[in-house]
């Protein structure tokens, strides 16, 4: 859950991340009253956070899960 959780704000950072670098625009700065703003600050803070974290998934073995058929 915490992965889904990090992926997503990881993703929500890249495309406001993306809206900046083509038309210099910050949507969360826009939503949350400048980029000063203390909630701007936490959005800024959990993604920052969410990206960290998503960095061990590069680290990770994945497992997959392997069903039998018979028949």
């Amino acid at each position: 859950m915490l992965d889904r959780i990090a992926l997503i704000l990881t993703v929500i950072g890249a495309l406001n991340w993306g809206l900046v670098g083509l038309f210099r625009f910050d949507l969360v700065a826009w939503i949350f009253g400048g980029q000063t703003a203390i909630l701007s600050r936490i959005i800024y803070t959990l993604v920052a956070l969410a990206g960290v974290w998503c960095i061990s998934l590069l680290f990770r073995h994945n497992e997959v899960l392997v069903s039998d058929h018979d028949g």
